[in-house]
């Protein structure tokens, strides 16, 4: 009852006064905060919905709100904004849930694959921007993509990859070839070269040759796809037989009686 009073007085001084009623309504209205934040409408709870465990701390941090702070004084505009400045962040909407809690709900950007390029090794996401806040230490099971203009292009090459899931268990790596085209290297040391352009036809083309000869299986040092009518293949070298080991047998002559 004496906030509702007190919004009637500040819309009266408003009217009244003009511009300058606007600094006065200002003043009311930290009061007019103050009775709601005594009526119980203070924070008590924040709620996260749409993020990972590791991007929430660093969202609730960005957010900058603490206990009892007065819920209908926040501004919500200026919270979303600094939520959004949170690298895993796409987009955010605040809203209060009266009398104590506030809910931040977020479309977290999709981790896409671990960037190592100029020394470091950062973790993107699938438009290739950055994710400042993501450690790639902790995500190992994301691919690995090697070179300049890896990022920028990974997004394009990764997805077709995917629908290939026996190819991508054996990937050690993507490797950007001069920003043009990808090597694919493979865990045991092979070494798979697309083509600048259609690589989706060289993969099935690779498809075609493993279903006639179990070659991802049987193993080779180079397979060359960058000429669409010709698949080039160069085994891996034999491995030198081991060496074999003699002893020699020393008989001990048998003592006479």
């Amino acid at each position: 009852m004496i906030a509702g009073g007190v919004l009637t007085l500040t819309l009266a001084i408003t009217l009244a006064t003009g511009g300058r009623g606007q600094q006065i309504a200002s003043a009311i209205g930290m009061g007019v905060d103050g009775k709601f934040g005594e009526a119980g409408f203070r924070l008590k709870t924040v709620h996260v919905q749409g993020a990972s465990a590791l991007a929430t701390a660093d969202i609730v941090r960005a957010a900058n709100v603490h206990k009892d702070d007065p819920l209908l004084g926040m501004d919500l505009a200026a919270l979303r904004e600094r939520v959004e400045t949170v690298g895993w962040v796409k987009e955010a909407r605040v809203v209060r849930l009266l009398p104590d809690t506030l809910m931040i709900s977020v479309k977290e950007r999709r981790q896409l694959a671990v960037w190592q390029h100029g020394g470091r090794s950062v973790v993107i996401d699938d438009h290739g921007e950055v994710i400042p806040e993501a450690d790639p230490a902790r995500f190992a099971t994301l691919p690995l993509v090697v070179g300049a203009g890896g990022a920028q292009h990974a997004g394009e090459i990764l997805p077709t990859l995917a629908q290939r899931p026996k190819l991508m268990a054996r990937m050690e790596a993507l490797v950007r070839v001069d920003d043009r085209r990808w090597d694919l290297r493979l865990k045991d040391g092979a070494l798979i070269q697309l083509p600048a352009v259609d690589e989706e036809q060289a993969l099935i083309q690779l498809e075609q040759l493993d279903l006639r000869s179990r070659i991802l299986e049987l193993g080779f040092e180079r397979i060359d796809l960058r000429n669409p009518d010709t698949i080039a293949v160069r085994p891996r070298a034999p491995q030198p037989a081991p060496a074999l080991t003699t002893t020699a047998a020393v008989t001990t002559p048998a003592e006479g009686v």
